[in-house]
């Protein structure tokens, strides 16, 4: 692993985490041409109403922008999750040159978790890969999204369902944490 990898993945950390502060699913992207950031993406499905927002889509959109062109040749994109099938079509015609990225995604990756359509024989253009960067940084930025996630979604169950003594969810959660 190189250090400037490390270097970059802590960037698109960063991102994951406003992500994660904004509702969204924490996942964060950086894409990186001759040393330098020239897209920056993070997840906003949800705040954009856009189900193709994906962290990696939106830094491919604005280097594209930079560039004024479509095709992001000699890039190396860092995001901090295993990319989903969509991401990896949008990569494949960016035609980017590297990928790195952190965790693996055992429902949605494409890369090597539940599909490996990088090594597919019949595309026309290769993406150099490699996963597990920083992968317990990425991976435990992830569980703890979702067990919050998962905690504040069934205090507001208990609280719809049982008024628990009139307190609001948002109550219970502050009396959960006394504990």
């Amino acid at each position: 692993m190189k250090k400037i990898d490390l270097y970059w993945m802590s960037l698109a950390l960063k991102l994951a985490a406003e992500a994660s502060s904004a509702g969204e699913v924490p996942v964060g992207a950086v894409l990186v041409l001759g040393g330098e950031a020239i897209g920056f993406g993070k997840n906003q499905m949800i705040s954009n109403s856009d189900p193709t927002a994906h962290a990696e889509i939106m830094a491919l959109r604005q280097a594209a922008k930079h560039l004024k062109n479509y095709r992001l040749i000699d890039t190396t994109l860092y995001v901090t999750l295993e990319p989903c099938s969509m991401c990896l079509g949008a990569m494949l015609h960016a035609r980017i040159k590297r990928l790195v990225f952190g965790a693996y995604d055992p429902k949605t990756g494409a890369v090597q978790s539940v599909d490996k359509l990088l090594d597919a024989k019949h595309l026309n253009h290769r993406i150099i890969y490699q996963g597990g960067v920083m992968e317990n940084e990425c991976s435990r930025l992830l569980k703890d999204f979702f067990k919050n996630k998962r905690s504040v979604d069934q205090l507001k169950q208990l609280s719809k369902k049982n008024k628990l003594n009139g307190l609001s969810w948002k109550e219970l959660r502050d009396e959960d944490r006394r504990f």
